[in-house]
Order: C-alpha cells, then sequence, then structure tokens
C-alpha cells in the first residue's frame, strides 16, 4: 500500500475503539478460561424469535458499504451487508478462516495470483425481492471509488488495474462518459465476477470480506444518503436509522433465505442499536441486566481493572464475562533516522531494559493484557513463530542493558524523550508510558516523558519529517493474516513521506521487501503464515521495536443472552450468532 493506504492505516492503528465499533474485536462469556468459546448456557437451546439491545459507546456512523471499515464483513454490519466472503462463524482459532457467503467458494486465482474469479450462489436476493447479480457487487465496489464516500478500506486502489486513478461512478472520465466503471472488474454474466490485479495477492478472499464487496443495485443509489436506508442483502434490514447511527433498529429481512448462507443464525425478530452511552452505564445496565437490558450486550465497551475486581466476587457475573484475542501488538517504536536510535546496541539495550511485567499492570493487569516479544500476535493465523532475542526475563534485564550502552559509547548511561499519548487507554497512555520510564531508569537510561494530546501525538509519530526517535505505538490487522500486519510496517516501499507512515522505522531493506513480495504470491494460507512467521523473528533481530503487550479484551453481556461465539478473527461475540430466549 503506498499513499492511498493512508485512511486505511490510519483506521488500523487507531484499534481498540475503531476495531470494536465495527465489529473487529470483543468477547463473549467464557468457557473454562478457554480462548473463544461459547456460552456457559448450552443446556438450553438457542430459539428465534426476540428482541436483541445493543449498548454501545460508539455511534454505527456512516451505514454505507462503501464507506465503513470492517473486518470480516463487521459486525452490526454484517447483518444487512453480505459480501464475497465473510470469516467463519466459529470460536476461537477456527474462526480465522475465510469461507464463502455470496460466492460459492473463497475465490479461483489464476497462476500468479492476480486474477481472482468468483461465482455466486444462486437464488441471491435484496430485502426487495429482486435478484442479487455481478453487476451489482461491481457497482457496489465502484462507488466506493467515489469522494463522497471515503472512509472505507482503500486496499482496492493499490490492488485493482487501474484503481489509483478511478474516482467513482459519480464523476465524469477524462472521455467526458459519466459511470464509467472499472474494466479490471469483468461480469461476464449476472453470477460471475473477475478481478484483474496489479500484483499477485494471495490474500484476495480475506478483502473480500470488506463491505465495500456488497452488493447495491445502482437503480436505488441514492449517494451520500444511501446510509439512510441501505438496501439488504443480510438477514435483516434497516427500518430506523436516527442521527447518523446513534440509533438503529434492524428487522428480519423476510427475503434473506438461510439456505444461501451458512454462517448467519439471525435469531432476534429485532436488534435495537443505541448508542452515545457512557462506558460505565454501558456496563452497570448490563451488570444489572433488568427489563429489555437482560437480553442486551456491547460490540465496544470492555471491562476495566476495578470492574473486573468488583465481578469477581460475583459468580453470576462472571459466568457472563467473556474473554476475547484480536491479532493486536502495543510496542516501542524506534524512528532509526534520528540518534541515539540509529544505533543497534542502544536499541537491544532498550530491548533488555524493559520491565513487561509492569508494563503489564499499566495496561490493567494479565486479566487484560498478555506480554509479547515477538511483533507478530500469538496467533497461528498470523504465523506466529516464537522467538525473544533480547531476553530480559519477565522484570528485564538492566545490567545487560548497561554493558550494551556501554559498547554503544554510553558508559554513563543516556537521556531520552519518549512520546505517549494523554488519552487514557492503557496502550500508549500516561501508564505505559511511565512504566517504561522506571524500568529504563534501572538501566541508567533517563526517560523524559512528552504527552500530546491523541491528534497531536498521531500526527508526530506517522510523520516521516517529524516523528522522534523514540515513542509508544500500536497496531491491529485488517484481517488475520501476516500481511496488513507486517508489510505496513517494515516494508520501504510503503514509507510515506507526504501523509501517514507507519514504518517507522524507516525499513527499507531490499531483501525483506523482496520476500514480502513472494510471500503475497501464495493463495496457501499456512504456507504464506509460515513464511510471515519465519520474517517476522528475522526482522526482530534488528531491533526496530520492542513488542510490549498484546491486548485481552473482556466484556459483560445481559443474563439472557445465549449461543455466544467468539473467534479469534474479531475477539468480540459475534452478533450474527446470538440468541436471546
Amino acid at each position: 500500500m503506498r499513499s492511498s493506504s493512508v485512511i486505511s492505516r490510519r483506521v488500523a492503528a487507531a484499534a481498540v475503539s475503531v476495531v470494536l465499533a465495527s465489529g473487529a474485536a470483543a468477547c463473549g462469556p467464557e468457557d473454562a478460561g478457554a480462548k473463544g468459546g461459547t456460552s456457559g448456557k448450552t443446556a438450553d437451546a438457542p430459539q428465534k424469535g426476540g428482541t436483541l439491545t445493543v449498548l454501545n459507546s460508539e455511534a454505527q456512523t456512516d451505514f454505507d458499504p462503501a464507506r465503513l471499515y470492517t473486518s470480516g464483513g463487521g459486525n452490526v454490519p454484517s447483518l444487512v451487508f453480505r459480501t464475497l466472503t465473510t470469516r467463519n462463524r466459529e470460536a476461537g482459532a477456527a474462526g480465522t478462516r475465510v469461507v464463502p457467503d455470496l460466492a460459492t467458494d473463497t475465490g479461483r486465482p489464476n497462476k500468479d495470483a492476480t486474477e481472482w474469479t468468483y461465482t455466486l450462489k444462486e437464488g441471491l436476493k435484496f430485502e426487495d425481492g429482486t435478484p442479487i447479480t455481478s453487476a451489482d457487487i461491481k457497482y457496489g465496489i465502484e462507488r466506493s471509488f467515489a469522494a463522497e464516500l471515503s472512509g472505507g478500506a482503500p486496499y482496492l486502489r493499490d490492488w485493482l488495474v487501474g484503481g489509483d486513478t478511478y474516482q467513482g461512478p459519480y464523476k465524469a472520465a477524462s472521455d467526458g462518459k459519466r459511470g464509467k466503471g472499472l474494466a479490471s472488474i469483468v461480469t461476464p454474466d449476472a453470477r460471475t465476477i473477475v478481478f484483474k490485479l496489479k500484483k499477485p495477492e494471495g490474500e484476495f478472499p480475506f478483502l473480500a470480506t470488506q463491505t465495500q464487496f456488497a452488493p447495491v443495485p445502482k437503480a436505488k443509489d441514492a449517494g451520500a444518503k444511501y446510509e439512510e436506508h441501505p438496501v439488504s442483502s443480510g438477514p435483516y434490514k434497516v427500518v430506523e436509522n436516527d442521527n447518523d447511527g446513534e440509533h438503529l433498529v434492524l428487522e428480519r429481512n423476510e427475503h434473506w433465505d438461510p439456505k444461501t448462507d451458512e454462517e448467519r443464525k439471525a435469531y432476534p425478530d429485532k436488534i435495537d442499536v443505541k448508542s452515545g452511552l457512557d462506558a460505565a452505564v454501558i456496563n452497570q445496565r448490563l451488570a444489572t441486566s433488568s427489563g429489555a437490558d437482560a437480553a442486551a450486550l456491547t460490540t465496544d465497551t470492555n471491562l476495566g481493572p476495578a470492574e473486573l475486581a468488583q465481578i469477581g466476587s460475583d459468580k453470576e457475573l462472571a459466568a457472563r464475562v467473556g474473554t476475547g484475542h484480536f491479532g493486536f501488538t502495543n510496542y516501542i517504536a524506534f524512528n532509526t533516522k534520528v540518534k541515539p536510535f540509529d544505533n543497534p546496541k542502544v536499541r537491544q539495550a532498550i530491548s533488555y531494559a524493559v520491565n513487561r511485567t509492569s508494563v503489564v499492570n499499566a495496561a490493567g493487569g494479565s486479566a487484560l493484557a498478555e506480554p509479547a516479544t515477538t511483533f507478530l500476535p500469538e496467533q497461528k493465523a498470523f504465523g506466529f513463530t516464537p522467538y525473544d532475542h533480547f531476553p530480559a526475563g519477565k522484570t528485564g534485564d538492566p545490567e545487560k542493558a548497561k554493558a550494551l550502552l556501554k559498547e554503544a559509547g554510553y558508559p554513563n548511561g543516556l537521556t531520552v524523550t519518549l512520546l505517549h499519548s494523554t488519552a487514557q487507554n492503557r496502550t500508549t497512555s500516561p501508564e505505559i508510558a511511565t512504566a517504561v520510564q522506571e524500568a529504563l531508569g534501572k538501566a541508567g537510561i533517563t526517560v523524559k516523558l512528552d504527552g500530546q494530546e491523541p491528534n497531536s501525538f498521531n500526527e508526530k509519530r506517522w510523520s516521516v519529517k517529524d516523528a522522534p526517535g523514540f515513542f509508544l505505538s500500536r497496531w491491529g490487522a485488517d484481517w488475520p493474516a501476516g500481511g496488513p500486519f507486517l508489510a505496513p510496517i517494515f516494508d520501504g516501499r510503503q514509507i510515506v513521506t507526504n501523509g501517514s507512515n507507519y514504518n517507522h522505522a524507516q525499513l527499507n531493506d531490499p531483501a525483506v521487501n523482496k520476500e514480502i513480495d513472494e510471500i503475497n504470491k501464495l493463495t496457501d494460507h499456512e504456507a504464506a503464515a509460515a513464511r510471515w512467521g519465519a520474517l517476522d523473528k528475522k526482522i526482530g533481530e534488528q531491533a526496530l521495536d520492542v513488542p510490549l503487550f498484546h491486548p485481552v479484551y473482556k466484556q459483560l453481556v445481559g443474563k439472557d443472552i445465549k449461543n455466544v461465539v467468539i473467534s479469534d478473527w474479531t475477539g468480540v461475540l459475534d452478533i450474527s450468532q446470538i440468541a436471546v430466549k
């Protein structure tokens, strides 16, 4: 991804708040402490009927498939928008697989994965009963290129032939013809769609889970107003959308045929999404579970340390708390163009000095964070390969750090400044920065803290020109694979000089770039994962960052919520599987 990937990476890096709101992270009731898991009330078989209430902090804004940035189709969005492929709706690691949705399979690549062909299932219909065709999917993708509908995943701008210059169907092309389509999306018949790419992309089936691949009937397209009543291809349709997604009401789409949809259970008759609520209020309402709140859940509000401590003494409440894991890493970033961080010995010294126990405690404790020594998350789908190139134990090794500083030419230690955010997010916040400061102090490294409000913090860490040499950062994947995790951070061709840059170290290693290209050719995702893991381990030797921890998500559900499924793709309960009676 080049400069057009700025929006993509800004959203991915925004992490928990954005990810949870779009349905790409969360949790559900634990099953004996297992990762993922299902509801502890499995004795009661889920039944159809009732109303599911969703209590959220963030509004479900821009409810248009072109403008949504989701992983696996999102959570609430996936109830309305079906896509060519989707995430496997199973708990744990099984949920990281991409599976067919509107298509009959996950796509058929040509020999070098520069062309992908899909065939639509038979019997697919919109909410008005009209057939869904390949032309509807092509049009849905094309409208996502319009400036008026920006916000969605921009990969197709980089991947599709002609995508970098296409401006959508609303604007006249260079030949003066309005509404000219993308020649790189071909629809030879009503059930076939072919994508022609600039370069091999073995992970294209993962991209096809994004809502930009949802069908949109051209005759019903209202441009920027389409979000007020998007035409459903899923089990529910929008009957009310107040204040740009602050209150969203969904009811059954009578033309959705479950025979064409193996993934969504669609148990409730109605789904009532209420947003703009304070996190403490949401958790209190779920805990009390009175009235409609008994059949309520949240897709964007986690429990904090204090709340978990209170819940721990209540067995009934504890049984309704779930644990979720999403591909995400919090880390210390180095800008190797800034002294003294251009010196590998200094970076190694800091790697040894970090006390991950104190960092985890600052992040909320072991219930909410797991120590990390690898950049890739600890999930097979990403290609996780265990390594610890700078083993410092649980609490750091200040003596080893001092020795390396001496070798680097700093026998008396040194003073550095650490940029962090003032947001109370327990990821890039003052608590984490202070834990790093205290640990490095024991190794003779004096750390001055530079706390910036979130916007200023992000502008600095994403800038090639103004980025400091030492700062806190974080990264979340757009889908469970190594590509969207390692490439934006370590591919030298993705260094952005006139926008948001996520290659903080400004690494531009031809060998690394070549290996990324080679892995992108692979359509065997397990084989690709192994290569991503090996690449992560190799890059890790350079101490270009210090992995700190992977977050753990804890959420509470109402007492009448049943059939909770939590996958390692999203980390949150899958709303499409929920039953309320």
